[in-house]
């Protein structure tokens, strides 16, 4: 069998801390061929240190080497390389989010069609094993129809001080945008993707505005801070189903916390840690889980996938119709602060 030639477009700390060390891993099934990066001497230190064949100063030179690519760009250019990249008859995977706006998306999507290529996006949080389980307890109606999720993605005092996580120009947003992003997109793959009606949000950055702030990610600017730091949000489905929504790079919280839980008719999951609550034969039951030392990695798990997707021996787990379904939200979350009221979702 063939190899998967993958190119690497963006080769910084998202690259080589997750999808380069997972698709080396696979390397019986797909082999690095070559990287670009606007920084041409990151990219050939990067090609150097990982043993990667082929260096390229503009991304358009690798497709004809490639058969598919890892975008690892600042946000606003997923969608200009993705839709380059599809045209060209490359498969894409993305990172999060799939494009600043749903517009973007879309045009993705429909290169996607039209050229007959796969298309995801990197929300890795769906292969944690906490998530695989509830997955599984969903599907197998152990907490019957859900009713209300709450979902925090929480950091204290932990702005990104590197790269251009406060650029709005390059990223569309902050704490929603990059954070946030990852329990919206697994809230709404464990509900099944119900159709969101209705969106109540509100964004801050008073906080990171302020001078002097201890920060323990790095210093930054906060003068040209332009970003949120903290959104709250309340989410309605058509099915009835609601959602309490809320993600911060910088809350004064006693510490850090990332939290999903779903109350459903029969019961409820928590994600993490992974927990069952139950009430059976008379007593209220909850349940816990061990999760196995030596699991593979969210990333190589995702690499994989979508490696067996390209050779025609999987099914894509991140659909780009899913990922375009979080952005909408976003997109509508960031509206209706700027607005001061709710937004219909269409």
């Amino acid at each position: 069998m063939s190899r998967l030639r993958m190119g690497m477009i963006g080769v910084g700390g998202i690259a080589q801390g997750r999808h380069i060390p997972s698709f080396l891993e696979l390397k019986d099934k797909v082999v690095l061929s070559a990287v670009q990066d606007v920084n041409e001497e990151r990219a050939k230190e990067v090609a150097e240190k990982y043993n990667i064949p082929q260096v390229f100063s503009e991304y358009e030179e690798m497709f004809k080497e490639v058969d598919a690519v890892t975008i690892c760009t600042p946000n606003k250019f997923h969608a200009e390389i993705s839709i380059a990249a599809l045209e060209a008859g490359v498969h894409v995977l993305c990172e999060k989010p799939m494009a600043i706006t749903t517009a973007e998306c879309e045009a993705m999507m429909e290169a996607a069609r039209r050229n007959n290529r796969l298309l995801s996006i990197a929300y890795h949080y769906r292969y944690t094993p906490e998530a695989q389980l509830a997955k599984k307890a969903v599907l197998n109606n152990e907490i019957g129809d859900p009713l209300v999720t709450r979902v925090q993605a929480m950091r204290r005092r932990k702005v990104p001080g590197w790269g251009v996580f406060t650029n709005k120009d390059l990223q569309g947003g902050g704490s929603l945008i990059d954070f946030g992003c990852h329990l919206l997109d697994l809230a709404l793959w464990l509900l099944d993707d119900p159709k969101p009606v209705e969106v109540m949000g509100k964004t801050y950055d008073r906080l990171s505005k302020t001078p002097g702030q201890v920060n323990d990610w790095g210093p930054f600017d906060h003068e040209t801070f332009n970003v949120d730091d903290h959104v709250t949000s309340y989410i309605t489905f058509e099915n009835g189903e609601s959602m309490q929504f809320e993600c911060s790079w910088a809350a004064n919280i006693k510490e850090d916390h990332t939290s999903l839980t779903i109350s459903g008719v029969d019961g409820g999951v928590s994600v993490y840690p992974f927990e069952l609550y139950q009430a059976k034969y008379g007593a209220l039951l909850d349940s816990t889980a061990k999760i196995r030392e030596g699991e593979p990695s969210p990333g190589l798990l995702q690499a994989s996938n979508f490696v067996d997707s390209c050779l025609g021996e999987d099914e894509l787990i991140v659909k780009p119709e899913q990922a375009l379904k979080v952005t909408k939200l976003m997109e509508a979350i960031y509206e209706s602060s700027q607005k001061g009221s709710s937004v219909k979702v269409n």
